[in-house]
């Protein structure tokens, strides 16, 4: 066990604060886990105008990342990050304190923007602080760090939510707030439009024109963006598709045996995320998200032949590898071939992948099983993740190329 704990030794001081900061923020993110219920039973609305509401709150992170990724890039990591983080939290406050529905639908829709907005630079300050050698282990655990404060968080969110409504966004701001302090008093600001920031490698050099004129030279990045939307098209199927076929399958109690897989899959994460990073942090990123092809193939492929809920367990154990897996790698691949002042964009853009797969997914998946069925849509994801896996191979390789041609001509 040892072992593998000293995979995260060596790392800069900075990067556990940032982990400890991001544990904290996520152990107190109380309101989303339970923002449709605070709508309905809380709040007294429908099912469906409480739907538009977590709708809109999911869509509103897309444009705020991205034009928070544009800023971070032009005025600093440390100061976006800060300045969103502390908005967000702020607008959780009058939520406490007011009665009025309209003051708390908007400072709930004013506090998502601002918590996309942030995401970003704060994944951009990650990749400024680490090394290309400590970027595989610095983002394995930062995911570690995400997984504990979620697993833990919503316990104490549902207590308060029971019990102390208004500390349920109280609670929320003040995590925020101690977090924008850990940040503020230990990091300094780790990127500056003047200033001539060290890159390790060609592939980090800053660039000139716009995003698209740079990922047009790029087209490796290019192709890993599409690639990934593939990918949270298929990671998607779990929150949609899976609880259907559990419902089929266990006489319409699907809801209850989809909340016991979600436990599982979250105990697997906390679990094996420090196995999967020891034992896979020598691979190339583009290797390891391969893997991931692989593992949702097996993973959600068998769940169009399998009936038995242990069967669903070790589906659930093993798409779960491919998550984790991707969450180490993604994040890593794109920091090693971005211009160091296009990071916090190409994170952005990262962002958007993973909201345009997921509802690509939804929408699709909910035609497909209503001309055909669940059973067979599951054999169809295997597919799709089989193919998206060999194209993810198929971009090592050019990306290997790549680097082998540019080195013979640079001699």
């Amino acid at each position: 066990m040892k072992e593998f704990i000293n995979n995260y030794k060596g790392l800069p001081k900075e990067m556990y604060i940032i982990c400890f900061a991001k544990f904290v923020n996520r152990l107190g993110d109380f309101v989303v886990p339970f923002l449709a219920l605070y709508l309905t039973q809380k709040i007294g609305m429908t099912a469906a105008t409480s739907g538009i509401i977590v709708m809109l709150s999911s869509i509103i992170g897309v444009p705020a990342s991205i034009i928070g990724g544009k800023v971070s890039d032009t005025f600093g990591r440390k100061k976006i990050y800060m300045f969103a983080q502390s908005m967000a939290a702020a607008a959780l406050i009058p939520c406490a304190l007011s009665k009025n529905v309209v003051i708390t639908i908007i400072c709930l829709l004013v506090s998502t923007f601002f918590s996309g907005f942030l995401r970003p630079s704060f994944t951009s300050m990650i990749t400024d602080i680490l090394s290309r050698e400590q970027r595989q282990a610095g983002f394995s655990l930062q995911y570690l760090s995400i997984n504990a404060g979620v697993a833990v968080g919503p316990i104490i969110a549902g207590f308060l939510f029971n019990n102390f409504l208004p500390m349920l966004f109280i609670g929320d701001a003040i995590t925020s707030f101690i977090a924008v302090f850990l940040i503020w008093k230990n990091i300094k600001e780790t990127y500056s439009v003047n200033s001539k920031t060290k890159v390790e490698s060609k592939d980090e050099k800053i660039e000139k024109g716009n995003t698209v004129q740079m990922l047009i030279k790029r087209p490796q990045l290019s192709m890993f963006f599409i690639l990934n939307i593939v990918y949270n098209f298929i990671y998607a199927q779990h929150e949609f598709a899976l609880p259907l076929t559990l419902n089929i399958e266990f006489n319409n109690e699907g809801a209850k045996y989809f909340g016991y897989l979600m436990s599982i899959n979250a105990v697997t994460v906390v679990v094996f995320t420090v196995f999967v990073g020891y034992i896979t942090k020598k691979n190339h990123q583009l290797t390891n998200m391969a893997l991931t092809g692989i593992l949702y193939a097996v993973g959600f492929g068998m769940i169009g032949y399998i009936d038995s809920f242990g069967f669903f367990i070790i589906s659930t154990i093993i798409w779960t590898g491919g998550e984790i897996l991707s969450s180490i790698s993604s994040g890593v691949y794109v920091a090693n071939n971005s211009p160091s002042n296009y990071r916090a964009r190409l994170n952005a853009i990262t962002t958007l992948g993973m909201f345009l797969g997921s509802a690509l997914s939804t929408s699709f998946s909910g035609a497909y099983i209503q001309i055909y069925n669940c059973k067979s849509l599951w054999g169809l994801t295997f597919f799709m993740s089989l193919i998206a896996a060999g194209l993810m191979f198929c971009l090592k390789i050019y990306t290997y190329k790549k680097s082998s041609y540019a080195a013979t001509k640079i001699i």
